[in-house]
C-alpha cells in the first residue's frame, strides 16, 4: 500500500508540473503544528485588539515570532476554506468550492470528496518522511469516500468527517481513521480530540511530524462545560437565546459562553506548548494558529458586542473583509524574530508551497499559492500575489478580487446576471469597506473584472 502511494503521488506531481523549493535556512525541518480554529473572528483574540476575552496563550505566539496583518482565509465557509489550505489552490481553482453534500459509506451526508490525485500538504511532508496527523474536523469527504484524510497523505485522523456533525459538541459519533467511535452524545468532543492531539505528539515525539489540529471551538453551539463558564459568568449584559429551527439549541449566557469557548480554545493551545516543553519539541517545532474564516452571529452570539470582525465590514459567508481576513501568527524559536509584525499579503494557498520550501520538497506547478517562507525568516526575496480571487455559491453567488495596491471589486448576485451588481472599495482607505466608489472609479473596476476570467475555471460541482 505504501508503494502504492508513492507511485500514485509521483505520478500527480508529474501530470500536474512540479517546482524544487530553494533550501531552508535551518539546518534539519522542524516539526510543525497548525492549528484552525472554526468561525473565530479576527478581533477575538488579545493580540488583535480583543479586550474582553482572554487569550494569552495565542498572543504568546505573536510574542515569541510574527502576526500578520493581512493574512486571507481559503474560503467564506468552512469546507472550501480547508480545500484551499491543504491542496495551495484558490477558490477560481479548488476542487471544492463550497459544503455541497454527499453520501459516506454508511449512508449519512458528508462534503463533497477531495478527489483522488489532489497533491495536500500532507503528501509533501511524505516525501520527507514526516509522520502526518489531522485531529478536529476534516469536512472533505466521508467515510468510504475518496475524499478521506487516509487517501491523502494522513497517516492518522480522529474528529469530525463531516461538518454538520460537528455542530454538536456531545456527538453521537466520531472517527478515527475511517472507524466509526461510538460516544452517544457523552462525551465533549473538543477534550476528545485535544487528548488525541497530545497523543500525536507524545508517541512522534522522536520522529518529525506534522499535526493538523482543527478543533470547531467557537463555532456554534454555544455550548462549553459549567467550569469553564465560571471564568465570565455575570460579566456581561445577557440576551438569553432561544434555539433556532436551523438545529443551534438554546444558550442563556451566549456572550460568556462564547467569551469561554475562546478562552478554554486558547488554554487548548496552552496545553499544547506544554506538551512540546515537556518533550523538548519546543525549539524545534513551527506553531501556527489560524482560523478558518469570519466569526459566525449563530447560536446566539452576537459578534458586534465583542468587535469579534475588529475593524472589518461582515462576517463568515461575506467576501468582506471581516468574511475572509483571518488571524494568522506563527512562532519559529531562533528562526523567526520575535514580535514582529508584517503587512505581507498572504492566503491559506501559500501554505503548501511555504512547507515545499522549508522541506526542500517537489511541489506541484498548478497551484496559486506563494511561499511566505521569506517573510518569515527575512532571508530572500518575497515574492507577491497579483491579486487575491474569491468565489461562492450561496446567497444569489459572490466573487471578490483584489490587487496589492487595495482596490478590491465584490460581485454580488452572480448567479443571476439580471440581478448582479458590483461594489468598489479601496481597502486601505477605506478598510471597512463603508463607501462604494465605483461610480467614481470605474475603469478601476473594470480592470478588476476583466481579471477574474484569468483566474478561474469552471467546476461541475460547483457553479453560478
Amino acid at each position: 500500500m505504501k508503494n502504492t502511494r508513492k507511485i500514485l503521488f509521483s505520478a500527480a506531481l508529474l501530470s500536474s508540473g512540479l517546482t524544487m523549493a530553494r533550501t531552508t535556512t535551518a539546518e534539519k525541518s522542524p516539526n510543525v503544528i497548525y492549528i484552525m480554529a472554526d468561525d473565530l473572528g479576527i478581533g477575538d483574540l488579545g493580540c488583535y485588539g480583543q479586550r474582553q476575552i482572554k487569550t494569552p496563550n495565542i498572543d504568546g505566539i505573536a510574542q515569541n515570532g510574527m502576526k500578520f496583518m493581512q493574512h486571507y482565509s481559503g474560503s467564506t465557509v468552512s469546507a472550501p476554506s480547508r480545500c484551499a489550505l491543504i491542496t495551495g489552490k484558490h477558490m477560481g481553482h479548488a476542487a471544492i468550492r463550497g459544503n455541497a453534500k454527499v453520501a459516506g459509506s454508511d449512508g449519512l451526508l458528508y462534503e463533497t470528496p477531495l478527489p483522488a490525485g489532489e497533491v495536500t500538504v500532507a503528501d509533501i511532508f511524505k516525501t520527507k518522511n514526516y509522520v502526518t496527523g489531522c485531529v478536529g474536523k476534516w469536512g472533505m469527504g466521508g467515510p468510504g469516500t475518496e475524499g478521506v484524510p487516509g487517501k491523502h497523505g494522513f497517516d492518522y485522523f480522529y474528529g469530525y468527517l463531516g461538518q454538520r456533525f460537528a455542530h454538536s459538541y456531545y456527538p453521537e459519533f466520531l472517527h478515527e481513521n475511517e472507524q466509526k467511535i461510538m460516544l452517544d452524545g457523552k462525551y465533549y468532543s473538543h477534550d476528545l480530540m485535544l487528548e488525541k492531539a497530545l497523543n500525536f505528539i507524545d508517541e512522534n515525539a522522536q520522529k518529525p511530524f506534522f499535526l493538523y489540529f482543527s478543533p470547531t471551538i467557537p463555532h456554534a453551539d454555544l455550548d462549553i462545560m459549567g467550569e469553564a463558564m465560571t471564568e465570565y459568568e455575570g460579566e456581561f449584559c445577557e440576551t438569553p437565546f432561544g434555539g433556532s429551527r436551523d438545529g443551534y439549541k438554546s444558550q442563556q449566557n451566549p456572550r460568556a459562553a462564547y467569551a469561554a469557548m475562546v478562552t478554554y480554545l486558547d488554554k487548548s493551545v496552552g496545553l499544547i506548548i506544554k506538551e512540546l516543553k515537556e518533550k523538548g519539541l519546543y525549539d524545534h517545532t513551527i506553531i501556527v494558529f489560524t482560523s478558518d474564516n469570519g466569526v459566525h452571529s449563530e447560536g446566539g452570539h452576537d459578534p458586534s458586542y465583542f468587535d469579534s470582525n475588529g475593524p472589518f465590514r461582515g462576517q463568515k459567508r461575506d467576501l468582506y473583509e471581516g468574511g475572509i481576513r483571518t488571524p494568522f501568527v506563527i512562532q519559529w524559536p531562533g528562526v523567526i524574530p520575535q514580535g514582529v509584525v508584517t503587512n505581507h499579503i498572504s492566503a491559506f494557498w501559500d501554505f503548501l508551497p511555504t512547507i515545499g520550501e522549508l522541506v526542500q520538497a517537489d511541489i506541484p506547478q498548478n497551484i496559486d499559492g506563494i511561499s511566505y517562507l521569506p517573510t518569515l525568516t527575512g532571508k530572500g526575496i518575497q515574492k507577491k500575489h497579483d491579486c487575491i480571487y474569491y468565489e461562492f455559491f450561496e446567497f444569489g453567488g459572490k466573487q471578490s478580487i483584489m490587487t496589492p495596491d487595495g482596490w478590491k471589486l465584490v460581485r454580488l448576485e452572480v448567479s443571476d446576471p439580471s440581478k448582479t451588481y458590483e461594489e468598489l472599495y479601496n481597502i486601505y482607505t477605506d478598510p471597512a469597506e463603508t463607501t462604494n466608489v465605483i461610480k467614481q472609479y470605474p475603469d478601476v473596476a473594470r480592470k478588476l473584472k476583466n481579471m477574474i476570467g484569468g483566474q478561474r475555471v469552471e467546476n461541475a460541482r460547483f457553479h453560478f
